[in-house]
């Protein structure tokens, strides 16, 4: 029998999971590769939910719409279980590593889960709504599938706590800043797997200042150097910086007091406003999801796309204020990695940065390694890598198993 480690990611609109071996983790920092991977993603209302799972040459072992209860969090994560107890009965899960949006001040390092420490993660749920109940939810179903197997959590938050103390504290009264009122920054988990691809796939970027664009339905952008976060585009929640697709990003706080004050909202109705019913698919009225958009004649949704690709542009700029200047520039994440046309528009709208982008280059589809963007020329040079945040995990998980 195989030991194995299983990792789980819950998104606010998908869930990834993926099997890696047990073996001990290398000190070369090269990431794992998964044995198999599975998605289950267009997960919400009026998405169209699909699971698909492929082995480690990309080949597909299951491409299934999900309708009904299957097309929940819960109902998709039971049957990518079940799909798994199914096809792999040789296989015995020694750890599971789970990808946990928000450790608060705590958690800043992966740590073995119990019952405690996911008490005191649940009251961070308010903060991060559309994910840490999702998180969870795969911790508790994982406990219960794997039964006295160790978990193992591991934290987006995480990555941004070298950050200087300037950009961690918002304009508040200090007391607040102590009791937790702070810049946290997200998608740490991606960020640290492009870190970790830099040595291998494009090793000159290892030490420079370098901005990270993770575009999806969750987007978040992070200023880089020496491989460390800078600063970064999502702060005290994952609500705040870009446009995403159903949260608003950025927003004046006196709208929220507006919207309690003179709309008469309650504080539950403006949290759904802002984080499920914002975003591309309040801008546009059709969707959330960008390949909708694209594909719509609606006036509306050429708006939303170009408020997105927008609020990217602006970003870089105050992120390569923040580096003091920039060296290269990464995207990844489903709309970065995939989105030829969005890239395109933000890197010509970048060419006051040094960056001269190859047409041609860019419309080709990455296989996996290090696609350049830009002109051998271009002072600053633009790629994208792909995001493994579900190697990261197995890496910390297999560290924390064989740490004892």
């Amino acid at each position: 029998m195989t030991d194995s480690l299983l990792t789980l990611n819950a998104g606010s609109s998908s869930i990834k999971v993926a099997l890696f071996d047990a073996a001990h983790p290398g000190d070369d920092g090269a990431l794992p590769s998964a044995r198999w991977s599975g998605q289950a993603d267009g997960l919400g209302a009026g998405l169209q939910a699909r699971l698909r799972v492929h082995d480690a040459q990309g080949q597909s072992l299951l491409d299934e719409p999900l309708a009904g209860a299957q097309a929940s969090h819960q109902g998709a994560l039971a049957a990518l279980l079940e799909w798994h107890a199914h096809e792999a009965a040789s296989e015995r899960i020694a750890a599971v590593g789970h990808r946990i949006v928000h450790g608060g001040t705590d958690f800043v390092a992966p740590v073995r889960i119990d019952g405690p420490l996911l008490d005191a993660l649940a009251k961070l749920e308010p903060l991060a709504p559309l994910h840490q109940p999702h998180n969870l939810a795969g911790v508790r179903a994982a406990m219960k599938a794997f039964g006295g197997v160790p978990q193992v959590a591991c934290f987006d938050t995480a990555f941004h706590a070298v950050q200087p103390e300037v950009n961690r504290r918002f304009a508040l009264p200090r007391a607040l800043h102590d009791a937790g009122v702070r810049r946290y920054g997200f998608h740490g988990l991606s960020y640290e797997s492009i870190v970790a691809q830099f040595a291998g796939l494009a090793p000159a970027l290892a030490d420079k200042r370098v901005i990270v664009a993770h575009l999806g339905n969750g987007a978040s952008m992070c200023g880089m150097a020496h491989g460390r976060s800078v600063a970064t585009t999502m702060t005290f929640s994952p609500l705040d910086g870009l446009t995403m697709g159903t949260r608003c990003g950025s927003i004046d706080a006196a709208v929220v007091l507006y919207l309690l004050r003179a709309r008469g909202l309650s504080a539950d109705a403006v949290e759904k406003l802002l984080f499920r019913e914002s975003g591309l698919l309040g801008l546009s009225g059709v969707s959330s999801d960008m390949r909708a958009l694209q594909a719509s004649a609606e006036p509306a949704a050429a708006e939303a796309i170009a408020h997105f690709a927008e609020q990217v542009v602006q970003h870089m700029g105050l992120l390569a204020g923040a580096l003091r200047g920039v060296d290269a520039i990464v995207f990844t994440g489903g709309i970065g990695e995939n989105d030829a046309a969005l890239r395109e528009r933000v890197l010509e709208d970048c060419e006051w940065l040094g960056v001269n982008v190859d047409a041609a280059a860019n419309s080709k589809r990455s296989t996996g390694g290090a696609l350049r963007l830009t002109t051998a020329e271009s002072p600053v040079s633009a790629w994208v890598l792909r995001t493994d945040e579900e190697a990261v995990i197995a890496r910390h998980t297999s560290r924390m198993l064989h740490a004892g």
